[in-house]
């Protein structure tokens, strides 16, 4: 049974564009590509989906100078499905192995526009790194994340449970019984990630001890696939950087503590390549001081997260009964978990259509060192956000924040109710995505 994702009102819009560019969806392995394609396929007549990791013989009819019309032509024949420009659904998943595939795209724009196409694929950024400029204007991309906490809430049947959040607001909190019961499904989510299969696996028997079994296959899946990153950066490697971003999480990452017999330039690469395969996410330092956030950033001051909440905790080996069960998270790897929920929410309620920067600011001085978890950009102003892991917890950085860059508000994220003091917003960590 195919689960609703917020994906699904993007793409439904997309194909009924006249004016629409092919599709490129874009993501980490297993978050759910392909199922969502083959979800809109079925409002089409006829559906053509081409896997080009699995059928390598394909690859030959795109190493031939043909027009788009000419080689659907010969698609259409290979398969035994028709190719009609308004009736079928053209797709193209683990483009990736085939660089002239994916140029191939931007004629179909230019020469062939009517035909609905999407590519899509797991490693797409090494091969577009090789292509930088294949489809300037011709290509739009679209993003997929994990389930957001939203999702699972809808996944779960809790609809009218998402109403109710989605009105609450620091004027109109939520009922304290309402409030603890999304605390624990918020909880539940922590352990289970956003990862489609785990998802599924959890709507259907709520066994949460089953659950990790599927984070287990998932990690080891993500890790055969590091030595198809680049021939040149031992997969080991790749492993063991993997497995620092994990352990450095809720902190500055310090290369030194990376990688064992590594430098610095080796450590950076296969940090590089975890990133463009979408499976760590940088939070870059700013000094917030204007808009752009980026115009002041430093990129030699990051923290890194993983791109899952289910996969951190497998990876850290977290006890799960503590998430469940303390009312304070500081227990649990000192609030980490609660800290990479929130940045990876705020990715996940951005657009699709682009890929969202994540930001900080910390002030080194002498007996005064300050720091703020996000700094994100509210139309023209500059707000600060910091979370915490329990309902207590001093603001220091938060009001040191506030006075320094004259910010008109601060917003908090904890396990309280939405609340409000003085300049401070105060939200539940389960509104990260949506802050009404």
């Amino acid at each position: 049974m195919y689960i609703k994702r917020s994906i699904d009102k993007e793409l439904l819009a997309w194909s009924k564009d006249s004016s629409r560019k092919p599709l490129l969806l874009r993501g980490a392995r297993q978050v759910g590509k392909s199922t969502a394609v083959r979800e809109l396929a079925k409002g089409f007549e006829y559906y053509l989906e081409i896997n080009f990791e699995e059928q390598k013989r394909v690859h030959s009819l795109f190493k031939e100078d043909l027009s788009p019309i000419e080689l659907c032509d010969n698609l259409s024949i290979m398969y035994n499905t028709p190719v009609i420009p308004g009736l079928t659904l053209l797709f193209f998943d683990e483009i990736q192995p085939c660089l002239p595939a994916i140029s191939s795209l931007r004629f179909f724009y230019e020469k062939y526009p009517e035909l609905h196409v999407i590519a899509a694929g797991s490693l797409l950024e090494f091969a577009l790194e090789e292509l930088p400029s294949f489809g300037v204007g011709r290509v739009r991309s679209m993003f997929l994340y994990p389930f957001s906490f939203d999702e699972f809430l809808g996944a779960c049947g809790e609809n009218r449970l998402l109403e109710l959040k989605h009105k609450a607001s620091v004027k109109h909190p939520l009922q304290e019984v309402i409030h603890d019961k999304l605390l624990k499904l918020f909880k539940r989510f922590l352990i289970i990630g956003g990862m489609p299969e785990v998802v599924a696996h959890y709507t259907e028997g709520k066994n949460l001890t089953a659950c990790q079994n599927v984070l287990n296959d998932l990690i080891i899946s993500l890790k055969d696939d590091f030595s198809k990153y680049k021939k040149r950066v031992p997969s080991l490697r790749i492993s063991e950087v993997f497995q620092s971003v994990v352990q450095q999480t809720g902190g500055k990452f310090n290369f030194t503590r990376a990688a064992t017999g590594s430098n610095h330039k080796q450590i950076k690469e296969a940090l590089d390549l975890l990133i463009m395969a979408g499976l760590v996410i940088p939070v870059t330092h700013t000094s917030a001081n204007g808009i752009p956030l980026g115009a002041e950033s430093n990129i030699k001051k990051r923290k890194m997260l993983i791109f899952d909440t289910g996969i951190f905790q497998r990876l850290l080996g977290l006890d799960i009964a503590n998430i469940l069960f303390e009312e304070d998270f500081d227990i649990v790897n000192k609030g980490a978990i609660a800290e990479l929920y929130v940045g990876l929410e705020l990715l996940k309620s951005s657009s699709c259509y682009q890929q969202q920067d994540l930001w900080y600011w910390h002030r080194e001085a002498l007996n005064s060192n300050a720091e703020v978890d996000y700094i994100i950009q509210n139309q023209q102003e500059i707000i600060p956000v910091e979370v915490k892991s329990g309902k207590k917890g001093s603001m220091q950085s938060l009001h040191l924040f506030l006075k320094e860059k004259k910010s008109p508000f601060g917003i908090r994220f904890s396990l309280e109710n939405y609340s409000e003091y003085k300049q401070i917003r105060v939200f539940p960590l389960y509104a990260a995505g949506v802050m009404g």
